[in-house]
């Protein structure tokens, strides 16, 4: 992994403006033990060449050529070569960013129009691109530094916050409930694989969704997504939205009643509640955000 490799992390740091021998920044132990390097030996990979290149998105990109073991090192004519390739390397990249972000920013264009506010964040939390319905939120989501985002509700900020750092983590994705002006589930989803692609290499998503009471029996499909509830948990408050007593709704989900109020704080937990018919209200529907 390139989080755990040595020269990656090094010439992270040094940031090099031209392109420099990634050997000459490491010890012998450091080249010798670093994870990608003996990947690479295995694979006839000998010492690698490396530049970077600032964004104006703020990432930093790097390019990185290798030669065979039995080639040697760079001397600086080879070095000078690669530099002379660098201002085209550097234009071709930023219109590769920009192109990522007009895709990324057209994805979350997408949840605007069926009513999501949302936005894309890099792994340190930093907001690559948000739709017009997330900078609408003002009462929701506040700015903070270095390019950041917070909830402005203090509690459920605290579990935002531990929810980034989560994902960054490789954990579940989280919903958070947030009490503000109109109640909503804030919900944290790591972007993997194809979505990483189609989110412009973004780490996280965070999309909004408002809910309020209505006269409908919540689905368990809403309730699990919403609320990240297990399925005894659904159950039991599909069961307490139609109206039974507690002792009723255990009954009809399959729960002993001696163990059912272990599963209705577990449930208080999740959604922000603590009371039996704050849950029933809350839990009736969930709709898009609108303004």
């Amino acid at each position: 992994s390139l989080r755990l490799s040595t020269a990656a992390a090094r010439m992270g740091t040094v940031r090099p403006s031209s392109f420099v021998d990634v050997d000459r920044f490491m010890t012998a132990d450091e080249v010798r033990d670093d994870p990608i390097r003996v990947r690479l030996r295995a694979r006839g990979l000998g010492v690698n060449a490396c530049a970077a290149i600032p964004m104006p998105t703020g990432e930093m990109a790097m390019f990185v050529f290798q030669r065979g073991l039995d080639e040697g090192g760079y001397d600086e004519r080879q070095l000078e070569v690669l530099d002379r390739m660098r201002p085209d390397m550097a234009r071709a990249t930023l219109a590769s960013a920009r192109l990522g972000l007009a895709q990324a920013r057209g994805a979350v264009d997408a949840l605007a129009k069926i009513g999501l506010p949302a936005a894309v964040l890099a792994a340190n939390g930093r907001v690559r691109v948000t739709n017009s319905l997330f900078d609408r939120e003002k009462a929701l989501f506040l700015p903070t530094a270095f390019g950041g985002v917070a909830l402005a509700s203090s509690d459920s900020n605290r579990l935002f916050q531990a929810a980034l750092q989560a994902v960054r983590g490789e954990l579940p994705p989280r919903s958070i409930p947030v009490r503000s002006t109109q109640p909503a589930v804030v919900h944290v989803l790591p972007l993997k694989r194809s979505a990483h692609d189609l989110f412009d290499g973004g780490d996280m998503l965070v999309v909004a969704t408002a809910i309020s009471a209505s006269a409908l029996v919540p689905s368990p499909t809403i309730l699990t997504g919403l609320f990240d509830l297990t399925p005894a948990e659904v159950n039991l408050v599909t069961a307490l939205a139609k109206g039974h007593s507690l002792k009723a709704a255990a009954a009809e989900a399959g729960l002993q009643f001696s163990t059912v109020r272990t599963y209705l704080n577990r449930v208080f937990r999740k959604t922000g509640t603590n009371r039996q018919s704050q849950l029933v209200a809350l839990l009736k529907s969930a709709h898009p955000l609108l303004r």
